[in-house]
């Protein structure tokens, strides 16, 4: 026997013994990587679906993010972030805007004010800010403007909702109301849309606002009050020194024996002396959907029982700008037919307008005249709070009608008292334009202050 020959044969052995001891160290190891590999994709499989199963309770609203995810909103990109909230909503607002009719010139403006006016909301609710409500924003579109408002406005996240006015104006029983309306206040009969908000019924409470409003602060107390009844905490008279309270206009009490079904300011700018009743501001409504309500209202619009001289029903409730539609049917509605339901709130914080309080020009700083919210209440007629003076952390919603569109690039450059609130409220538009392009449209931040960087990296006339 050749004796290398044995040898080859036991190193051949070895040799294969060797390999088959990787094969089998290779088996286990891979065997057990499977099993970790698996592990890991079961856990991770499993908190997908929890964190699917907690957004799903959330509700289905995606807000902002989704909203502009499939859409170029003016430049801006499609990569949105995600923001998970954990917490249960206790309710979905509704927030409605209507739009009436197609602008005639500045198209962008409704873009850029709904855009802001969104986030604002946005900004004051569960989403972003110590609130516990939801929201779903809603536009009510007139027929003539539905071809602008779709384009505009749904890429934002509103619902367009097209609607026409609730009672055709040759449907309208009195020949002075039928023959009148068309031509009162801004819109003629068509702003009577505003009133289907009324039948949004799949929300406890609805706001409407115009489109030039801006929300500053959660508006938590006014919805509570609607859901949860008048408490002792919510039927004090001021927010600021007990953080619940609501600011009711000339600090009357918070009606306790019904429920409350709507919110409003009033537009005492167009109060006059001998006028019975101040319409309301039309910018600014709080209401609880009532198909009944809703019923209620076209009934009284088909009758068209308002008076050249009486206004609606002949009670005081008109004339005055706007007072044939909704700035004098609305208090016609909760203050005559339905005492008690509606409460009037203080426009120094809810739909602030940089407003002058009394009928003189103010001077230096000085106001002179009557109080205007006097001419109904003459008991108040040397008493009333110069809004213009109210530090804008206290106020809740402002609305650009005297301080002018933010848009439009208005100088608030002086040292008047109204152009100092004014130009605090400008500011803060501003600044919720600049987080939603920066923390929605996912834009490169700027220096607010940098004109020139602002004008080169987002165009248009901006002013600091």
């Amino acid at each position: 026997m050749n004796i290398n020959s044995r040898r080859g044969t036991k190193q051949s052995a070895a040799r294969h013994h060797s390999h088959l001891d990787r094969c089998i160290q290779l088996f286990v190891l891979s065997t057990a990587a499977i099993i970790v590999i698996a592990y890991y994709y079961f856990i991770s499989s499993t908190a997908l679906q929890s964190t699917a199963s907690t957004n799903n309770n959330n509700g289905d609203h995606k807000h902002d993010n989704d909203d502009l995810r499939n859409h170029n909103i003016r430049g801006g990109t499609n990569e949105v972030t995600t923001t998970t909230n954990i917490q249960k909503a206790k309710a979905t607002i509704g927030y409605a805007i209507t739009v009436s009719g197609c602008p005639k010139t500045n198209a962008s403006g409704m873009l850029d004010g709904a855009a802001v006016l969104k986030h604002s909301i946005h900004l004051n609710s569960i989403h972003s800010s110590s609130s516990q409500y939801d929201y779903q924003m809603y536009a009510l579109v007139h027929p003539s403007a539905e071809s602008c408002a779709t384009l505009q406005l749904a890429p934002l996240g509103y619902q367009i909702l097209v609607r026409d006015v609730p009672v055709p104006l040759q449907e309208i029983e009195g020949d002075y109301l039928r023959n009148k309306v068309p031509k009162n206040g801004c819109c003629g009969d068509k702003e009577f849309v505003k009133l289907h908000a009324y039948t949004l019924m799949e929300h406890p409470v609805v706001v409407h606002l115009d489109l030039d409003t801006l929300v500053l602060k959660p508006m938590d107390a006014l919805y509570d009050v609607m859901m949860d009844g008048v408490t002792p905490h919510t039927a004090t008279k001021k927010n600021k020194n007990n953080g619940g309270g609501i600011e009711v206009a000339f600090n009357d009490p918070m009606p306790q024996q019904q429920p409350i079904n709507a919110f409003f300011t009033r537009d005492y700018n167009m109060a006059h002396p001998g006028m019975k009743h101040a319409g309301v501001q039309g910018g600014f409504l709080v209401l609880r959907p009532s198909m009944e309500v809703y019923e209620e209202f076209r009934e009284i619009i088909r009758k068209g029982d308002f008076r050249q001289n009486g206004g609606w029903g002949g009670m005081g409730f008109g004339p005055f700008y706007g007072s044939m539609t909704f700035q004098g049917i609305i208090p016609y509605f909760y203050d005559y037919l339905h005492p008690g339901t509606g409460v009037e709130l203080d426009p120094c914080t809810y739909n602030n307008m940089a407003h002058n309080p009394r009928d003189k020009p103010t001077r230096n700083d000085v106001v002179s005249g009557n109080c205007r919210n006097g001419y109904n209440r003459p008991e108040l007629n040397d008493e009333c709070e110069d809004c213009r003076s109210r530090p804008i952390g206290e106020i809740f919603t402002t609305h650009f009608t005297l301080c002018q569109k933010p848009w439009e690039c208005h100088a608030q450059d002086g040292d008047r008292i109204q152009e100092r609130l004014c130009r605090k409220f400008h500011g803060e538009w501003y600044r919720v334009r600049e987080d939603l392009e920066t923390s929605m449209w996912k834009r490169g931040v700027v220096d607010l202050a940098d004109t020139d960087e602002m004008t080169k990296l987002r165009g248009g006339r901006f002013q600091p």
